[in-house]
């Protein structure tokens, strides 16, 4: 594995905090999971998991296992440990020098945030049910300091014609809504799709709706689409059975 597998991450965090965003490529996992899928509980041989992230954590220089979690796509948000415990919840938050917050996608957006004296990171794990249940504001709530002063970086998600979602989502979001500006930016995350009572849902926007209300307006990434580039990315809506990529950030 090397650093070609990784995608860039444009944006003006501090010089301290590093991030890093694998793609399924440089791995040892075989087919249907080709390549380097860093998911357990995906059905992969767990050997080849093991090796995918001792690769990568190798590859980083990190000397503090990482905080891999269970996601549940629920809210909860822990402090990241260098114990080796897997935790369930659907993001992890770290003040300590070298321990790296994880969480791992195949659509889903993962969400990087730090502030903008490089003390404090997190990464969640935001499905449309984590995003529209507030899974951010859990979040912020772990940051001391105004959310101003936070900076948040989208990852590779599921892109918004290729997300087709019920009624039932579109419900979930304007439920959520905390403001009449939020809901307006919730309305216009939505088109109709074909089938009657169903929509195409813009994950990206609707993050960055929610970001804006809860006070970050420094929001950056958000240009890939992980069903539509299938060398690069696993994609659970393209495939089922894949692997998942992983997104994580730490304090150097």
């Amino acid at each position: 594995m090397d650093k070609t597998h990784h995608i860039p991450l444009h944006w003006p965090a501090p010089a301290n905090v590093r991030a890093c965003i694998t793609t399924r490529k440089g791995g040892v996992s075989l087919a249907p999971y080709t390549s380097n899928n860093l998911g357990l509980h995906v059905g992969d041989n767990p050997v080849s998991v093991a090796q995918n992230r001792a690769a990568l954590c190798e590859q980083l220089a990190l000397t503090k296992t990482p905080q891999w979690l269970e996601q549940i796509h629920g809210v909860k948000v822990v402090d990241a440990k260098s114990d080796g415990l897997v935790r369930t919840a659907d993001g992890s938050f770290s003040k300590e020098v070298g321990q790296a917050c994880v969480v791992m996608t195949a659509d889903c957006l993962p969400i990087l945030l730090c502030d903008e004296a490089g003390t404090q990171v997190a990464a969640i794990h935001c499905g449309w049910r984590s995003l529209a249940k507030g899974i951010t504001a859990r979040a912020l709530e772990k940051f001391s300091g105004s959310p101003k002063k936070i900076l948040a970086y989208l990852g590779p998600a599921i892109s918004q014609p290729h997300f087709e979602v019920g009624v039932d989502v579109l419900e979930a979001f304007f439920e959520s809504a905390l403001t009449p500006a939020h809901a307006d930016a919730i309305a216009n995350a939505f088109i109709s799709a074909q089938r009657p009572l169903h929509f195409y849902a813009d994950i990206y926007a609707l993050a960055r709706a929610e970001l804006n209300a809860l006070g970050v307006t420094q929001i950056y990434g958000g240009d890939y689409c992980t069903y539509a580039q299938a060398d690069d990315f696993y994609s659970y809506r393209r495939d089922k059975v894949t692997g998942r990529m992983a997104s994580l950030i730490w304090l150097e």
